[in-house]
């Protein structure tokens, strides 16, 4: 069974705000009579998702230094309550309310600027994170990556925890659930032999996944596994298929960065196709869901595409449906859809696409 890699745990911003603050997102009417604990199931997180940093060549990757800056900034206004990957996780899979804008940090990939960049600054402002490394880099000692010993560094030096990232950090869902077994496996030996733990929580190589790799991936024990696409993670979350907000240069200016750390979950179940991993067969894919009862606003609610035409229809009071105008290319393709929430925040639910070349 996977275990904790860690070496911090939360003070002023965990446990004296779960409870005060659960139902300020507000969808109280959508609780039990008599189950006052229990969190509404827009209660949840905003998990943001980064690479690169100060790498200016690499833009898709990377996030300026004055951009991360400005981001520290704006999580350590006194607004937002960050909390470490594991126990935004715990609190979703034991049904606990957590703080209102609640925040997770996540990284991929372990580059050597996360090391020489990020690590500093975020660890002078109190924010923790979660590395989720591949430990083939690691291994081959690649000058892009940093090295298991940087690694060491930054989990004894507080506030960092290590994610599983596989071996390779390949596309995944091209190989057969045996072929995925064993990589997992191997890197879970990999962090066992280097740092004395195999990581509880998961993140797929380019956010690729499809039903058969998150089974893969929920037996071999993982608490949670963590997608690409965009959305905050709520009560009707998969937690073996949770969103993330990717942030680059072009998508970490802070007028997008308020937006997505102030946005709340749109609780919908019943999604179509439930598999995000397309074939000949079902491609384009009929994506639709129905958003739970006490969400109001519907009208206001739209879906926007990637890589095509999108027209979305509204069947009866609460099923959505999207028609994409063509098939989708080969690779990732994203369907994001947003409407209006309290407070000025917006409800947002995404998926990605994995089209087999």
């Amino acid at each position: 069974m996977p275990q904790p890699i860690e070496a911090w745990r939360p003070g002023r911003t965990a446990r004296a705000l779960i409870f005060a603050a659960a139902f300020g997102a507000g969808l109280g009417g959508l609780l039990h009579p008599g189950a006052e604990a229990a969190p509404a199931p827009d209660n949840g997180a905003v998990i943001i998702m980064y690479h690169r940093f100060g790498e200016t060549g690499l833009p898709s990757t990377n996030i300026r230094i004055d951009q991360l800056e400005a981001h520290i900034a704006e999580l350590t206004s006194g607004r937002y309550t960050v909390l470490p990957l594991p126990e935004i996780v715990a609190a979703l899979n034991e049904n606990r309310p957590l703080p209102e804008r609640t925040v997770g940090i996540s990284i991929d990939d372990a580059f050597a600027s996360v090391h020489a960049e990020a690590w500093p600054r975020l660890k002078a402002a109190g924010l923790p994170f979660t590395l989720f490394a591949a430990t083939d880099p690691l291994d081959k000692g690649l000058p892009d990556y940093m090295s298991w010993d940087q690694l060491r560094e930054m989990v004894s030096g507080g506030g960092v925890t290590v994610g599983h990232h596989s071996a390779r950090h390949g596309h995944m869902p091209r190989q057969s659930a045996a072929d995925n077994r064993a990589e997992i496996a191997r890197a879970s030996a990999r962090f066992q032999e280097e740092l004395g733990a195999v990581p509880e929580l998961f993140a797929y190589p380019y956010g690729e996944l499809g039903l058969e790799l998150r089974d893969v991936v929920a037996v071999a024990g993982f608490k949670a596994a963590f997608g690409q696409h965009s959305g905050a993670a709520g009560r009707t979350a998969d937690l073996h298929m949770l969103p993330r907000f990717p942030l680059n240069e072009a998508y970490g200016d802070m007028g997008r960065f308020r937006l997505v750390v102030n946005s709340l979950p749109l609780p919908v179940e019943d999604v179509t196709p439930a598999d995000p991993l397309i074939g000949a067969d079902n491609n384009p894919p009929f994506y639709g869901f129905t958003v739970l009862k006490g969400v109001k606003g519907l009208s206001a609610l739209n879906c926007f595409a990637s890589q095509n035409e999108l027209t979305v229809e509204r069947l009866g009071e609460r099923r959505i449906e999207t028609r994409l105008a063509q098939a989708l290319p080969p690779g990732r393709s994203r369907i994001n859809c947003t409407m209006p929430g309290p407070e000025g925040r917006w409800r947002w639910s995404g998926v990605q696409f994995y089209v087999l070349p």
